[in-house]
């Protein structure tokens, strides 16, 4: 089990480092710039003991008055005036450098997680929360801005100050420089070892938690308006301070396993320190070492402890980097749902013929297909019903349509066009959708309507939404098409947003519509409305309609019974009412008692 979890820790390590490098790569100039500044920052601290030795000997070897003395003294000092003045330099320089650096990378990062979120399948959209996708992103991208801060100006010259120190004692003193030679190792290795196999397991389980927490807020704050009508403020309250509990305690861990890391690591510090300063001190009592080198000794020791103390920190920060963009270098490594072949062209419908080819499918890892040999033809114009029990296909028709899903086999083609060698994009563009429960942004309703056709312009819009019978409720608001929708449209009501989202499909002006009814919820004068509309919408397009209310459908042109993945009756509503034994028949009647029943306990 150990063995496993140091694995799956190498890995992440893996992972997120080639991750950071694949993205240095795209600056290589940059990336190779700020480590020659931080070096030569480096070496400047290195060499600053050495010089600062030299100046105590010449400042003990004679007075002020001394010539010789005096031009020592001076030349070390001015050795050292021009050793600060180029580390500051260079310093501002490299900060710059890497700010630039950063920002881009954080900037193509931010992009690329959107670009890849928004083509991952509606399956993984439908099993993910928002707000914790947001939170993998955000908190990756400002993971990598300490990664950079550490690896580049933390442990590049930490490393170039060890080697440099140690080499400079050794051509001096050898003794000397084994001892902060191997004492340095053996602190770096028990700092790298507690930070990895006992801070990085506490701080990835904090950070599950933390992603947990985030999406258990959003979760509630989106569903807002189901909390207040049912009153369940305070149940929700509880919920989420089950999942703060944890996160609260499991954090808690964390930073007192990091606190206690500090104080080892201190302690070793100050075991160095003291056996660094002794052997000094015995150096000097045998005559090896004047009181210049002991300072030079000192001055050394003092300026890589700064760095040896730090390393504790930078590796306790890169370890929480790490952990921090897991979630996001995962997400990169998340397979799109569906992808474009190479060389795909743009989709252009011209007639709007659709055709099931022998069409296999099936979701997922699920042995049983949904369809199989699947054979349907909807020629250009012709209105089409799906009608069936929940689960029997009607939703997944119309999904393997747009290609959000692909067929297992057979194939899918619109206008003699097999829908898997164009680019989905183009496809979707030419397809207009009214769902059953619409989604607008948190935009205005001019912006919103215009979605399906950015350029459109206020004409444009507005006679869509005449089109749609939205133009009179939207000139009766305050800020008329500027009215912002609230998140998702909550702002309107359901009838309103489904008047928006067919203006948003008469001005897409697409050959190909689907429609997921969308009356069965609303009042009657909505519903009259939106019927009208809908009506309007369907002339000259090849119109899908998703039934759910039988009564709507009976001007289609024709209608699909689907059950268990099979069209088992097509015909209109004449010939399939008329049918003895029927699942539409079955259907129709029994929604047809339904409504004499509700009028009869109306009255």
């Amino acid at each position: 089990m150990a063995s496993s979890k140091k694995t799956q820790r190498g890995q992440a390590y893996g992972k997120v480092l080639g991750f950071a490098a694949a993205h240095w790569r795209k600056q290589p100039k940059r990336v190779a710039l700020i480590m020659g500044l931080f070096f030569i920052e480096t070496v400047a601290d290195i060499l600053t003991p050495f010089f600062a030795g030299r100046l105590v000997e010449a400042v003990a070897s004679g007075a002020a008055t001394n010539e010789i003395a005096w031009n020592g003294a001076m030349t070390a000092f001015l050795v050292i005036v021009a050793l600060g003045a180029a580390s500051v330099l260079v310093r501002q320089l490299a900060f710059q450098t890497i700010i630039a650096l950063t920002l881009r990378m954080m900037s193509d990062i931010a992009q690329n997680a959107f670009h890849r979120v928004q083509r991952f399948s509606s399956d993984w959209h439908a099993n993910s929360f928002a707000g914790s996708t947001v939170r993998k992103i955000t908190r990756g991208m400002w993971a990598l801005d300490s990664l950079n801060d550490v690896i580049m100006m933390a442990l590049l010259p930490s490393l170039v100050m060890l080697v440099g120190t140690t080499v400079m004692l050794s051509l001096f003193w050898p003794v000397m420089g084994l001892v902060i030679g191997v004492g340095s190792l053996i602190y770096i290795a028990v700092t790298v070892s507690l930070s990895t196999l006992w801070v990085a397991p506490a701080a990835s389980l904090a950070n599950a938690w933390d992603t947990r927490m985030g999406g258990a807020l959003a979760d509630a704050v989106s569903c807002n308006i189901v909390v207040k009508g049912f009153g369940a403020e305070d149940r929700e309250e509880a919920r989420l301070g089950h999942v703060v509990d944890k996160w609260r305690r499991r954090t808690s861990r964390t930073w007192n396993r990091g606190t206690l890391n500090g104080t080892i690591q201190n302690t070793m510090l100050w075991v160095l320190r003291c056996t660094i300063i002794g052997s000094g001190l015995l150096l000097w009592q045998s005559g090896a070492a004047t009181a210049g080198d002991v300072t030079f000794v000192i001055t050394t020791f003092l300026v890589l402890q700064g760095y040896l103390r730090d390393i504790g920190q930078h590796v306790r920060n890169l370890q929480r980097a790490v952990n921090d963009m897991e979630e996001l270098v995962a997400l990169d490594d998340q397979k799109l749902g569906i992808e474009d072949k190479p060389g795909a062209k743009p989709m252009a419908v011209k007639a709007g013929a659709i055709d099931f080819e022998h069409v296999d499918f099936h979701y997922g890892v699920h042995l049983k297909p949904l369809y199989r040999q699947l054979d349907v033809h909807i020629a250009p114009g012709e209105k089409v019903g799906l009608v069936g029990h929940s689960g029997s296909g009607k939703t997944t028709f119309v999904k393997l349509i747009q290609r959000l899903h692909d067929v297992s086999g057979g194939r899918i083609v619109i206008d003699g066009i097999d829908i898997r060698d164009v680019q989905q994009a183009s496809l979707r563009q030419q397809i207009a959708i009214v769902q059953q429960e619409p989604v607008l942004f948190h935009r205005s309703l001019a912006e919103n309507i215009a979605y399906g056709r950015p350029g459109a312009t206020r004409a444009q819009i507005e006679e869509a939404a005449k089109l749609a019978n939205a133009h009179d409720f939207i000139a009766r608001l305050p800020k008329g098409y500027e009215t912002l929708v609230g998140e998702r449209g909550i702002k309107l009501s359901g009838g309103e947003r489904q008047r928006v989202a067919i203006a948003r499909a008469f001005l897409s002006d697409a050959r190909v519509l689907i429609l997921d009814e969308a009356t069965s919820s609303l009042d009657s004068e909505s519903e009259l409305l939106i019927q009208q509309a809908m009506e309007r919408l369907m002339v000259g397009r090849t119109t899908i309609v998703i039934a759910h209310r039988l009564s709507t459908v009976r001007a289609l042109d024709r209608l699909l019974v689907f059950d268990g993945g099979k069209v088992v009756e097509e015909g209109t509503h004449e010939q399939l009412v008329k049918r003895d034994g029927g699942i539409y028949r079955r259907l129709f009647e029994r929604q047809a008692l339904e409504l004499i029943k509700g009028l009869e306990a109306a009255e």
